[in-house]
């Protein structure tokens, strides 16, 4: 096979390695979401144990973006399209983080519904899935116009934030308020709100890709 050939099979396997840990993070997103809507703890607990396959996976994605670049040397819109592999794949780890970090907090709520704390948070949780799904999108489909509303997408998130921090406020007003579970909660939007902005980074790095501009900043 000639060497074109050989980096274009090369870079098709990074897609595809990237791919599955995008969907594999988002699976566990709507796992955990859905474990918790009908109380199965057992399932938030595999949720836990199965992080380190997300984390083998990123270093895997890594080693291919760091191989790709040392042996075959790719050029402009080639390079671009490794350089922000290596990037989003970051994003990607952190989320599934967020997502075991989410976990260990719904376990330490006792598996309480969370629209008792603010009716704004299920719809946060859906947003944001929406969002991190979107940029997920975008981004392997090369769509610089989808990454556009990917990242406009985000203020709706933020702004779901601010009404569940206003619902915790009312709801510690109250004398039987569950000041503690407050506290969880609003953790949990936070990083629902993080989910957010790593789902604009995907958005970012799509049109990176595509432009070698980053934020109106001509970087490649």
């Amino acid at each position: 096979m000639s060497p074109r050939t050989v980096f274009e099979h090369e870079l098709s396997q990074l897609r595809d390695d990237l791919k599955k840990m995008c969907f594999q993070v988002e699976a566990v997103y709507d796992r955990l979401f859905a474990a918790m809507e009908v109380k199965d703890e057992e399932t938030i607990l595999t949720i836990l144990e199965q992080d380190r396959m997300v984390k083998d996976m990123e270093k895997n994605i890594e080693s291919r973006c760091l191989s790709l670049i040392t042996r075959q040397h790719p050029l402009a819109r080639d390079l671009r399209t490794v350089s922000a592999s290596l990037k989003v794949v970051t994003d990607i780890k952190r989320v599934g983080d967020i997502v075991a970090d989410m976990a260990e907090l719904i376990l330490r709520l006792q598996m309480k519904d969370i629209s008792f704390y603010s009716r704004n948070l299920p719809v946060m949780v859906k947003e944001s899935k929406a969002l991190l799904h979107n940029g997920v999108a975008a981004f392997l489909k090369r769509s610089e116009e989808d990454a556009e509303k990917v990242i406009a997408g985000d203020d709706k998130v933020d702004e779901l934030f601010n009404q569940v921090k206003d619902d915790l406020v009312v709801h510690l007003k109250e004398e039987t308020a569950d000041v503690d579970g407050c506290i969880d909660v609003l953790m949990i939007a936070k990083y629902l709100e993080k989910i957010g902005d790593h789902a604009v980074n995907l958005g970012e790095w799509e049109i990176f890709q595509e432009t070698g501009n980053m934020r109106d900043t001509r970087l490649l």
